[in-house]
């Protein structure tokens, strides 16, 4: 399939009405929205498998639903520090963004650097994709030490700081996610979580008193356990 098959496919599949829901997702984007369901968007990945040249095709058409393939078709062994860059430069919802940093991102060479040069960035969704790309890293990195997970706690706690609804929820899922992947890191993530909750600040706060209820859950201490 091209790049043209490929949005005749998506316009087809398109309705009025999922479209619309979006905003009910927190979904805002100013991109052609066509109206394609997430596992309808996995069932054509499927269907293409990993094609580099066709996710970069699909992501300059300026439509979501065609960035969201191409997250999802990219070949992660093929993806560049310079699209990485202009790719988290173009993100403008938190959706695409995020399938970006689960299912490429996270999995390629750069992706740990990528966490760090993003955290300080002025932009809502780059500093987000710093954050999400940590709570992805948590669940597909399983060769990186504890250490690395722990030097990110101090990126959290600045984080924290920001009142952006999309950069205070990622924050959270970051903490949260580093908390759960092991005992010592469950004990440190605690630590930061009841730092921030004491915090005069409302967004360290919620991001502090929100990771908590999770990291001292009876579930997450009995897996862990």
């Amino acid at each position: 399939m091209d790049k043209n098959d490929v949005l005749k496919l998506l316009e087809r599949k398109g309705t009025r009405h999922y479209a619309e829901g979006l905003a009910r997702y927190g979904i805002q984007t100013k991109l052609r929205v066509l109206g394609v369901s997430v596992g309808t968007l996995r069932a054509i990945a499927k269907r293409i498998g990993k094609d580099h040249d066709l996710a970069l095709e699909l992501w300059e058409t300026g439509c979501y639903e065609a960035q969201m393939l191409a997250t999802l078709v990219d070949d992660p062994k093929l993806v560049t520090l310079r699209q990485m860059n202009s790719w988290a430069a173009d993100f403008d919802n938190w959706a695409t963004c995020d399938t970006a940093c689960f299912h490429l991102f996270d999995r390629t060479p750069f992706a740990w650097d990528k966490v760090h040069q993003w955290a300080s960035s002025p932009r809502e969704f780059v500093k987000r994709a710093s954050f999400a790309l940590m709570a992805s890293l948590t669940i597909h990195d399983k060769a990186a030490p504890e250490s690395k997970f722990r030097a990110l706690l101090p990126l959290i706690e600045e984080g924290a700081h920001d009142e952006r609804n999309f950069v205070k929820k990622a924050v959270n899922w970051a903490l949260r996610s580093i908390g759960k992947r092991s005992q010592p890191l469950n004990t440190a993530s605690i630590v930061v979580a009841k730092r921030l909750a004491k915090s005069d600040e409302a967004a360290c706060r919620w991001v502090g008193k929100t990771a908590l209820r999770e990291l001292e859950s009876p579930a997450v201490k009995a897996r862990l356990a």
